[in-house]
């Protein structure tokens, strides 16, 4: 692992942005399908339009920790996975520490080596969401779970396929119990599971490997054990809230921009907020048109499970909602710690009360350079909309966080006008 200086992010608003942006692919399917393709020692998975992010990177470390060979291609967005020999069980620290994805890694461990050890779980702190269920489930299908002070091990002498039932619809938990579940013996049922469109992805990935699933998108998923799983080639769906953000970007810069890979559809409820705001969209087969060039109305926004408003959207458009004439309600169903935002959007001089539960902000503010704090991956790329849009220069930082989920930041917005640069914090 590197000890790469910390960045940050220097932005100078005032610009609307114009032109064209790739959307990347997406950071929630890639990262479950290099953890589904260590599930086979058959031939080598080719993954494409894989976005080179900070997570994908450690995902693609912590695959290597335990054996796997690894090429990342990052200028083609191609990766190679030949998970025929796997050396270890243990899932390191200093890895798994800095990825909260690294609980993906279990199904595998379990099917190959009979146990999984993770050291230090880490990544983003939203607040009481833990990965109970993760283990839980595991325990159903057979696993025995003993959970350390910093060490979690999990063994199976063999998985078995039972009914599953998942408190909230997560779907790190759906994909994962899925991945468990294709090759236990016999059937499992997994009820109440999550219904995102990575998850299907997921689960189109899992079947050209030969898994037998059924139901995605019901919220009822059945998986037929089978005997073993081989390696294919799938190209990753584009990333939603990649899209959302860029989308989000047009609209607070009050510019017009072209999606190459946006799919409308994945937007769910999104979409509605934004067009009661005021953005209108246009789609051109596999690229959407986004433009905004009227006063922004204020929202009421509640997030919720796919295809509810996507958490992961929630700080991008309470950046948005400063700008609107009026008080927009923005209250956070999923993750408790999602509020920081409120404190920093106000250091630019936005006016957003918080009462514990819901965040009203009131505009149209007229937001002003500061330096802001990214608390976490969405804080962070909802500061840079808000620097996009403010007056003077913005800078965000730690920059880590924000590139744990977009590739190439600073450079995907240089090309559609804005002024925003990456540099090495001192």
């Amino acid at each position: 692992m590197t000890n790469a200086p910390e960045t940050r992010y220097r932005v100078r608003g005032g610009t609307p942005l114009n032109g064209t942006v790739f959307v990347q692919g997406a950071k929630n399917a890639a990262l479950k399908m290099i953890a589904a393709s260590l599930l086979t020692g058959n031939g080598r998975t080719v993954l494409r339009n894989v976005p080179p992010i900070e997570d994908v990177r450690r995902a693609v470390e912590l695959a290597q920790a335990i054996g796997a060979l690894v090429e990342f291609h990052e200028a083609e967005r191609t990766l190679v996975v030949d998970a025929s020999r796997l050396t270890s069980p243990v899932l390191p620290a200093e890895i798994a520490r800095r990825f909260r994805g690294s609980v993906l890694f279990v199904p595998a461990l379990l099917h190959r080596f009979g146990e999984a050890v993770i050291e230090g779980v880490g990544g983003c702190n939203l607040g009481s969401r833990n990965l109970d269920f993760h283990y839980r489930g595991f325990a159903r299908l057979g696993a025995v779970v003993d959970e350390g002070e910093s060490v979690i091990r999990i063994k199976a002498s063999k998985l078995q396929g039972a009914h599953l039932y998942l408190d909230t619809p997560s779907h790190t938990g759906t994909e994962n119990l899925i991945m468990a579940a294709s090759l236990a013996p016999g059937k499992t049922i997994i009820d109440n599971t999550a219904q995102e469109p990575e998850v299907l992805d997921v689960i189109a990935f899992l079947s050209k490997m030969g898994a037998r699933i059924s139901g995605g998108g019901t919220g009822f998923i059945t998986v037929h054990g089978v005997s073993e799983l081989s390696a294919v080639e799938h190209t990753v769906m584009p990333d939603r809230i990649d899209a959302g953000v860029f989308a989000m970007a047009a609209a607070i810069t009050g510019g017009e921009l072209n999606l190459v890979g946006a799919s409308l559809d994945h937007f769910g409820v999104v979409r509605w907020k934004l067009e009661q705001m005021g953005v209108e969209f246009a789609p051109h087969g596999a690229v959407l048109s986004v433009r905004r060039d009227r006063p922004l109305r204020p929202i009421n926004v509640i997030t919720g499970p796919y295809p509810g408003f996507a958490t992961d959207l929630q700080s991008p458009i309470m950046a948005l909602a400063c700008l609107a004439e009026g008080a927009s309600y923005i209250r956070e169903t999923i993750f408790d710690g999602r509020y920081t935002l409120v404190g920093e959007l106000n250091k630019m001089g936005a006016d957003v009360e918080f009462d514990g539960n819901v965040a009203i902000a009131h505009g149209p503010a007229s937001l002003r350079g500061a330096e802001v704090v990214a608390h976490d991956l969405r804080t962070g790329i909802a500061l840079i909309l808000a620097g996009l849009a403010a007056e003077g220069e913005t800078v965000v930082a730690p920059g880590y966080l924000i590139d744990r989920g977009h590739a190439a930041i600073a450079s995907r917005f240089a090309a559609l006008g804005a002024d925003v640069v990456a540099e090495a914090e001192d």
